[in-house]
């Protein structure tokens, strides 16, 4: 009994690192700059959890599906490209590429003239927004096309597009929308769009593609296909760039909060630890499975995300619209589940 909670699939050890990480980072936080830095870190730390919920569920099901060691590197290295590539060095690429300065040069503006990193970095927002908004928007259609899903949650919608559903669909109506709004006369930066959205709906095609070649022929546990080697490989860099699609545009909201890279870099980073111990709680204790409309809330939530971010290229939408809309389509499904359970 004493063994349980130090066990792999205990909610005390799943949730210990994140909760330890947590208590160092508000602490130190606290020391080198004052309370109120750590009470915005805190708050960044919420908003970046809350966000990214829906990224927590997808997250899930595809590492159900991954080997041990997959799994292992998704909560190892892949916890250190989450916090330091995506939402530190990332940003500071894009704004290398946005600006063409060097690399001391923009640490230089993140460290010492915030004013100006922030400025350069939102004026990466459209390639941004585009990218996130294709890569999103390929990965909803891609679940809503899927004739072989055998449950549905809004069968109104998801009934009708399960019937025409193909391999090809998701990529065709994606770069319908994708035309549509660069060739919309309010888009200031259609060569930015294009570029950034014709590059999302790629990656995510090849990603897809590949680990679903790669994945054939392997072995299964229990039914369930357990992707090792290039697939395992494959899925892991799949997850990456799904975090990627989340967090960039995160990061750029959470200067609305604060200016200071250092207090952004610490929030969401630790929010980004959060939801990796939450994607790894849900599958061990197959939350997915317990909830059955989970999942399409994540996807529904998924494709609203992607509208959003497109409608972000032509109009201002306040991050707490977002993260409401999330919230809310997600409780939905989780109180239509437990409505369908109880029924049962």
């Amino acid at each position: 009994m004493l063994s349980k909670p130090f066990s792999h699939t205990s909610p005390f050890r799943i949730f210990s690192i994140s909760a330890l990480c947590s208590l160092v980072a508000l602490a130190l936080v606290w020391m080198l700059m004052g309370p109120k830095a750590a009470f915005v870190v805190l708050i960044l730390m919420v908003i970046e959890v809350t966000f990214s919920f829906d990224n927590a569920i997808i997250n899930a099901r595809v590492l159900a599906t991954m080997s041990d060691f997959w799994q292992r590197m998704f909560m190892s290295v892949g916890i250190i490209i989450a916090v330091f590539g995506m939402r530190i060095i990332f940003p500071i690429i894009i704004v290398m590429a946005s600006a063409h300065l060097s690399w001391s040069r923009v640490i230089d503006l993140a460290l010492h003239h915030q004013e100006e990193y922030a400025r350069v970095l939102v004026g990466a927002h459209p390639s941004i927004a585009a990218f996130g908004g294709m890569f999103l928007l390929m990965l909803c259609l891609h679940f809503m096309f899927d004739h072989t899903r055998t449950v549905q949650w809004i069968q109104a919608i998801e009934r009708p597009l399960q019937r025409i559903g193909s391999a090809w669909l998701p990529a065709f109506v994606s770069a319908v929308v994708l035309m549509t709004v660069v060739l919309l006369p309010a888009n200031h930066h259609p060569l930015q769009t294009l570029v950034a959205g014709c590059i999302g709906i790629f990656v995510y095609f090849f990603l897809h593609t590949v680990s679903e070649l790669m994945s054939r022929g392997q072995d299964t546990k229990k039914g369930t296909l357990l992707k090792t080697g290039m697939a395992g490989f494959m899925a892991f860099l799949y997850l990456e760039v799904l975090d990627a699609s989340f967090s960039l545009d995160g990061v750029i909201g959470a200067f609305a909060v604060t200016q200071n890279v250092i207090i952004i870099a610490v929030g969401l980073g630790i929010g980004a630890l959060w939801v990796r111990s939450l994607t790894l709680f849900m599958v061990h204790h197959k939350i997915l499975k317990a909830y059955r409309y989970l999942e399409h809330g994540a996807y529904y939530t998924i494709g609203l995300l992607a509208v959003i971010l497109l409608i972000g290229l032509f109009y201002d939408i306040p991050q707490v619209v977002i993260g409401s809309i999330g919230v809310i389509v997600i409780a939905a499904s989780v109180i239509s589940s437990k409505r369908v359970t109880k029924s049962d």
